[in-house]
């Protein structure tokens, strides 16, 4: 379900759940565990991704289906954690991401420190709105603060996925990689980083993110019920059901 890998003081996390990598509350609840572990084993930096040449379908639609309220209470409890934990990480996290990064695997993305992406069509963005959910507004703010209010505004209403060049010139994503060389070029940011004086380097990336952390940290439970509202809505419920026929029939 989670691939690790040690290279020196570099820990690569491949999220492992075929076949696209969507997120379910084991996955999210190991990746969340590794992300807390790391830096007591020695680990300073983290690159996440996924295994088999794929990033992450986002949250996995068929469990959202079968959910009642308390168990999609649950579920987003455990989305949130993870989150929070990525925003809270004291360690420096680069994604490589290998081809499609919809919805919550473009969440998971916007939290790490990097986002190196596969060159070609992607997709990647935040897509809610297509598939009939409502993003909520942590995730509206989150990705205000990588690609401004603007871009945030026009991609959120819209559900817009963008490719990989696209993406790079919203700042979406910060650099693209050739196919195979995602995690490489992840490695390679995290080596320059980390040869910065740690004191320094730790104490300014602290200073940077702490509106991330502290978004996060006022928004998980409230947003969470936000949520739970609008994704138990007759109108909500049916259009998760829709999306499921339609994957199903692929």
């Amino acid at each position: 379900m989670l691939e690790l890998e040690d290279a020196g003081s570099i820990r690569t996390l491949r999220l492992a759940r075929p076949p696209v990598n969507a997120l379910d509350a084991h996955l999210l609840a190991a990746l969340d565990a590794a992300v807390q572990a790391a830096p007591a084993d020695g680990v300073r930096g983290i690159v996440l991704t996924g295994a088999s040449g794929r990033w992450s379908a986002g949250l996995d639609v068929g469990v959202l289906a079968t959910l009642d309220r308390p168990g999609l209470e649950a579920f987003l409890g455990t989305f949130f954690r993870c989150l929070l934990t990525l925003a809270r990480s004291p360690i420096p996290i680069v994604c490589a991401i290998k081809g499609a990064s919809p919805a919550g695997g473009a969440v998971l993305a916007l939290y790490c420190d990097r986002r190196v992406m596969q060159r070609g069509p992607g997709p990647i963005g935040l897509n809610e709105v297509q598939v009939g959910l409502f993003p909520g507004p942590l995730i509206h703010g989150v990705l205000m603060r990588i690609v401004g209010a603007r871009l945030a505004a026009e991609f959120l209403a819209t559900g817009a996925l963008l490719s990989a060049d696209e993406a790079l010139a919203a700042g979406f994503v910060d650099e693209l990689a050739d196919p195979g060389e995602e995690e490489a070029t992840a490695r390679r940011w995290l080596d320059k980083v980390l040869a910065l004086p740690a004191h320094a380097y730790l104490a300014t990336r602290a200073l940077v993110r702490r509106d991330l952390r502290e978004a996060t940290e006022a928004s998980a439970g409230p947003e969470g019920s936000v949520l739970v509202n609008a994704w138990t809505s007759p109108e909500t419920v049916a259009a998760i059901r829709a999306l499921l026929a339609r994957l199903q029939r692929r």
